[in-house]
């Protein structure tokens, strides 16, 4: 605990705008680690406040002290064994009921807090602002509202931040519970000092007794049941409810008006959005920009210009002509600038190629993240979601796969049964294209007419639906409950659109362009020792006989196995190339859809599932793509059908 003695926490519910604020607050170059024991990743950084210098950690959101996630249990631990620290409660000012419930199960720990009331801007906009002054004087703490989006009132949060002060805000429990409380902290049981930890011990929370001691379980126990014995419902209900009356009692008093709607077309759209009929063809027209955008603008135009304009008519052939001028060696030429060179081959695949659709992919992704739209579709997707297995929230991590497979796998996490999470991760690595490899197959897809499109996009999306309803008989386990908040529609802001693509554009050159050079590398390699030439001649049966394809195509799904973008760029070479029909370019695509995943995404597989899960999801999605992809080259050629 000495160590964290200058640390400030950060605690909040989800969705309140912390992160953001812990990168007002500290400004630098953060630590991120996972919490010992688990998976669960914290953010650290320095920084000064005043004079002094505090550790700011950011802990992962929670909706309460009695925890139903990893991440839960996580902030909460933090929050029991950093006494010392300073701790700040960031909550949404216009959720003001939310913010409270946790404050006040804060308060019951005994915890010494400042609040921050974030999003205030927001508030204003909706008629929910809260008076900090009124609601101050309330808590007996120091209350400040802030708006971490537009840096407004962080000196003063951080002046604030440094005189925490235990909070006066308190609920009264039923007699029975009230009992078990005195009798818990009454002196003689040393594991639960406090009246928040007495109230985590009668709720049933499994999960403190690592803060308790053992040879008094038993006898918590005994406390438990006769409180039970002597109530008409649940405890955990029970004290939800006594906590629910007592925050609603103090709303009034901190002058916190309700959220009227301010914006009619705004709340139109959030409506419509969810709406269980008009919210499938507002699915379909969000599908559509996403189509013009990021398929015939960033695909098309953009990679036509870099590509073509720069790449192909200046920037390879100005290389092509120095390395000659030179006279390079023939092997380092062929390495740098030959048909599997470093410069004309991987460079062009990363930069000129893919690089303008994740750009564009990012662009558009984040306006759908702060407007609010990805929550609404996971609530209007839930029921289709339940015949596989799965709610709605799963909707989130798949939507994710869209920008990255191995960062969506990580976030499997927020699924509350291992079930889920297993469904997840098996149709991330088999159904769900990378915002890479999506905008290849979209530029691809484009020149080819709507027929071509529905064709993939039944294999693919069926797919998906199909072995998730499979995988939901065979995979045991339950399916946890669907609690999720739904967000205002916001306007997206620029600055903070411009933030995430910049990021998760240096993210991709970091991680991708690496890649591709090592793949580049092993098609020279392998080539040079004319192994190339075997492995497509060992291929040729499946890939020419069974998928109907052109040899050279065994190229791309040796790659894909590195980069499934890479080998989707190898695709898109060979059609600009002219060696591939229509009908085999939505065969392909189909196939490198659903191929195994990058090696990424199949390591983090094995870590979150485990090796042997991991292994036989790899093998299936192997066995599987390949045998969609033979099975649609039989149904056309039957049916007569060509592109």
């Amino acid at each position: 605990m000495s160590q964290l003695a200058q640390s400030l926490i950060l605690i909040g519910n989800p969705n309140v705008g912390k992160s953001l604020l812990f990168g007002c607050l500290t400004n630098r170059y953060v630590t991120v680690s996972n919490y010992p024991g688990t998976t669960v990743e914290i953010t650290r950084a320095r920084a000064a406040f005043g004079g002094e210098t505090r550790e700011v950690i950011d802990t992962p959101g929670t909706n309460g002290l009695i925890p139903q996630s990893d991440d839960e249990r996580v902030a909460r631990d933090m929050l029991l064994t950093t006494r010392g620290g300073d701790v700040v409660q960031v909550g949404d000012m216009s959720n003001l009921r939310r913010t409270l419930l946790l404050s006040l199960q804060i308060a019951e720990h005994d915890i010494p807090f400042t609040l921050c009331l974030n999003m205030s801007d927001e508030a204003r906009e909706r008629n929910a602002e809260t008076d900090p002054a009124a609601l101050s004087e309330t808590l007996g703490i120091a209350v400040v509202a802030t708006s971490a989006l537009r840096r407004w009132n962080i000196e003063k949060l951080k002046r604030d931040a440094l005189r925490p002060r235990k909070a006066t805000i308190h609920a009264t429990y039923p007699q029975p519970i009230e009992d078990a409380i005195a009798e818990l902290t009454g002196g003689d049981l040393r594991g639960c000092p406090t009246r928040g930890m007495a109230l985590s011990v009668l709720a049933g929370d499994e999960t403190l007794k690592p803060f308790l001691h053992g040879d008094e379980l038993a006898r918590y126990d005994d406390i438990r049941e006769r409180a039970q014995s002597r109530l008409p419902v649940p405890l955990g209900v029970a004290i939800a409810n006594a906590r629910v009356a007592a925050v609603d009692a103090l709303i009034g008093s901190a002058h916190s008006h309700p959220t009227k709607a301010q914006n009619g077309f705004r709340d139109w759209i959030g409506r419509i959005s969810i709406h269980p009929v008009w919210g499938v063809p507002f699915l379909f027209f969000v599908l559509w920009i996403a189509y013009l955008f990021v398929g015939k603008f960033g695909a098309g135009f953009l990679v036509d210009k870099v590509e073509h304009d720069l790449f192909q008519d200046r920037l390879n052939p100005l290389v092509i002509r120095f390395i000659d001028f030179i006279h390079t060696p023939h092997f380092l030429r062929e390495l740098l600038v030959g048909p599997y060179g470093i410069i004309t081959m991987a460079l062009t695949y990363a930069i000129a190629i893919v690089l303008p659709v994740v750009m564009t992919f990012f662009l558009f992704f984040g306006v759908l993240e702060d407007s609010g739209y990805l929550p609404r579709l996971a609530v209007m997707l839930n029921r289709l979601f339940r015949k596989m297995g799965l709610n709605g929230k799963a909707v989130l991590p798949m939507v994710l796969g869209l920008g990255c497979d191995t960062m969506a796998t990580l976030t499997t996490r927020i699924l509350e049964t291992k079930k889920e999470a297993t469904i997840v991760t098996l149709l991330l690595a088999l159904g769900v294209p990378c915002s890479a490899q999506l905008g290849v197959i979209l530029a691809m897809l484009g020149p080819l007419g709507p027929e071509a499109m529905l064709i993939w996009l039944g294999a693919t999306v069926g797919t998906i639906f199909l072995v998730g309803w499979a995988a939901s008989k065979v995979i045991e386990g339950n399916t946890g409950d669907f609690i999720l908040e739904i967000p205002p529609v916001r306007i997206p802001k620029l600055s903070n659109i411009t933030i995430k693509v910049l990021a998760r554009t240096e993210w991709y050159l970091k991680e991708a362009v690496p890649l591709f050079i090592v793949g580049t590398l092993l098609l020279y390699v392998l080539d040079a020792l004319h192994l190339l030439t075997a492995i497509q001649r060992a291929l040729s049966p499946l890939v020419v006989g069974g998928l109907g394809l052109p040899a050279e195509a065994s190229n791309a799904f040796v790659i894909g196995f590195l980069r499934r973008d890479y080998g989707a760029a190898g695709l898109f070479a060979m059609q600009r190339a002219g060696h591939l029909t229509p009908t085999q370019t939505v065969i392909a695509l189909t196939v490198i859809t659903l191929f195994i995943p990058c090696v990424a995404n199949f390591l983090v597989m094995l870590k979150e599932r485990g090796q042997r899960m991991g292994l036989a999801i790899a093998g299936f999605i192997i066995a599987y793509s390949f045998g969609i992809g033979i099975a649609l080259n039989y149904v056309m050629k039957a049916f007569g059908v060509t592109l």
